[in-house]
């Protein structure tokens, strides 16, 4: 599973490699950035807990499991491909606060947020990489030797955490992997093929992935062009969807996507190399196993400020970049955010007390619905409020209702608001819980009253 998903990454950074040197080429400027590109970590935990798990546990089998996982990720490539068409048109009719809006609330509640507890966890080691880093890239402290800040700020962390360890404090967790290296070749195959009719009750799982990350696709090609870096939308998703279904039929189990951070990256230097370097360690490291003797060497409290640097970078982007009369649209963005962030980390409070979500009941089962419901298709859901709200703020009443109404229609097919913990999709005529019809109602409510704004504004 690991070298196929890793294969994604490595062709993924290889194509926004190039479109880094063409735009480049094309401008004649020598500070192009290229598009960051990994993997997709909200979907890689719905795969483990909402496909892998539930398949090997139903069957026994681990390999039908794998192969159930190759054939979901192969879809959501095809899906993403028939969806990449529409990026560049999305790109002219969606305001920035909306696009920029949707992934700043990612960036600062889960890039930037989760990492700080992290930090914490470890404060001696990850404050001061912390500081060191804002230092350097922030308040323009030249680190030594001419280092880059990003680099500065882990080997601080990271030297502070070895020579504790030696001391004799607390060092790693877990004890370093002592296995030798070993090649594994990411090869095409068709055993999937195996796996199509139990495949089927998992499919619903693959289109909100799909659009999710179509969605990400654009906002992050938004955010790098208001960086001064303008690639072509249909080019950066159609890379994801083809690196996926690479990804999917060499064995991987996950999704591709460009990741939040563009900005952040150019403001610590990144050009057009480091996707390169990047896709070449993860693809050729997850081909040999060396990946597995190179994380564990870097304490997570060191890396974290890097991914808080990342967040702090893009969420000041949505606002600057935005007209000021739309700052109220992209705070709004942030709300379906942080109700995913507090969703993932009561799962994990709750899963540590030997207890699931099921077992709640009262008012703290309400609230963990409430929070289900307002956290799944998050991103998407932010995206329509900020663009809703923009409309707003502009007077096109009319506009809102449309959104509105699109709102509506998303709910009652679980694209948004699903109340199902995987976040899967329905039909509109089968919803799952009552709260589906009682949110898609209110949406109809809301653009109605829209409506009637925009005939009293025409009067």
């Amino acid at each position: 599973m690991v070298p196929g998903t890793a294969l994604g990454v490595l062709l993924g950074d290889l194509a926004y490699t190039w479109f880094a040197v063409r735009l480049t080429q094309r401008s004649g400027r020598d500070d192009v950035t290229a598009m960051p590109f990994g993997i997709d970590t909200p979907t890689l935990f719905a795969m483990v807990f909402g496909v892998l798990g539930p398949v090997k546990l139903a069957t026994g089998d681990p390999h039908l499991a794998w192969k159930v996982g190759m054939g979901i990720t192969i879809a959501i490539g095809a899906a993403k491909t028939a969806l990449a068409f529409a990026g560049d048109w999305t790109r002219r009719i969606v305001p920035r606060a909306a696009l920029l809006g949707s992934i700043a609330g990612v960036a600062v509640l889960l890039i930037a947020f989760l990492p700080a507890l992290k930090i914490f966890r470890d404060p001696l080691v990850g404050l001061v990489a912390l500081v060191v880093l804002l230092l350097a890239l922030l308040g323009g402290v030249r680190m030594p030797l001419g280092m880059p800040g990003a680099l500065a700020a882990v080997l601080a962390g990271t030297g502070i955490f070895w020579l504790r360890a030696a001391l004799g404090g607390p060092g790693p967790e877990h004890a370093l992997p002592t296995a030798g290296l070993r090649l594994a070749m990411p090869w095409p195959t068709l055993a999937w093929l195996d796996a199509l009719p139990q495949m089927l009750p998992y499919l619903s799982i693959a289109l909100p992935f799909a659009l999710v990350t179509v969605i990400g696709g654009i906002d992050n090609t938004e955010s790098a062009g208001a960086a001064g870096d303008e690639y072509r939308a249909r080019d950066i998703l159609l890379t994801e969807a083809l690196a996926t279904i690479a990804a999917g039929v060499c064995g991987g189990v996950i999704q591709n996507t460009p990741y939040i951070g563009h900005p952040a990256y150019k403001a610590m230097g990144a050009r057009g190399g480091y996707t390169l370097a990047t896709g070449l360690v993860i693809g050729v490291g997850a081909a040999l196993g060396a990946l597995g003797f190179i994380v564990p060497l870097l304490p997570e409290a060191a890396v974290a400020p890097i991914l808080i640097f990342i967040g702090l970078e893009i969420t000041a982007q949505a606002f600057l970049a935005s007209p000021d009369r739309h700052g109220a649209a992209v705070a709004l963005t942030f709300l379906p955010v942080a109700a995913a962030v507090v969703l993932i980390q009561s799962a994990s409070l709750i899963g540590a007390l030997g207890r699931t979500p099921a077992d709640l009941s009262g008012e703290a089962g309400a609230t963990w619905q409430a929070l289900l419901v307002l956290g799944n298709g998050f991103i998407l859901t932010a995206l329509l409020w900020g663009w809703a709200l923009v409309s707003i703020l502009d007077r096109r009443y009319a506009m809102a209702a449309l959104l509105f109404a699109a709102a509506s229609l998303a709910t009652l097919c679980g694209a948004i608001h699903s109340p199902l913990p995987s976040g899967a999709v329905f039909w509109p005529w089968a919803p799952p819980a009552p709260v589906t019809g009682q949110v898609a109602g209110a949406y109809g409510v809301a653009a109605a009253i829209s409506w009637l704004a925009a005939a009293r504004q025409r009067q």
